[in-house]
């Protein structure tokens, strides 16, 4: 491929149960890169939104949280913050986490 040519990939809705953990984390990825251009933090309630999750199942809110940090896409913007008033950027946004 030349650097003339572009590539351009078209993702369709789908259902969360439908999707892999590698398509889970790319769309909490992406989720947190729009709320940051937006001037928003990724939450345990935007993603229940996001996502169409009931509150009653907000475990699975934050086992997707869970599943991004862990790979490294996000990081948690305050370390200190009590569980329940977690914030969460895309990971070249805090400094202090890395990568693999």
């Amino acid at each position: 491929m030349s650097w003339s040519e572009i590539v351009i990939g078209a993702l369709s809705h789908r259902e969360l149960k439908e999707m892999s953990r590698a398509d889970r984390v790319r769309a909490v990825y992406l989720h947190s890169v729009l709320r940051y251009v937006m001037h928003e933090k990724v939450t345990n309630s935007s993603i229940r939104e996001r996502f169409n999750i009931e509150v009653r199942n907000s475990a699975k809110a934050s086992s997707l949280l869970k599943e991004t940090v862990e790979d490294g896409f996000i990081a948690l913007s305050n370390q200190e913050a009590d569980p329940r008033l977690r914030e969460y950027v895309p990971w070249r946004v805090d400094s202090t986490t890395r990568r693999n």
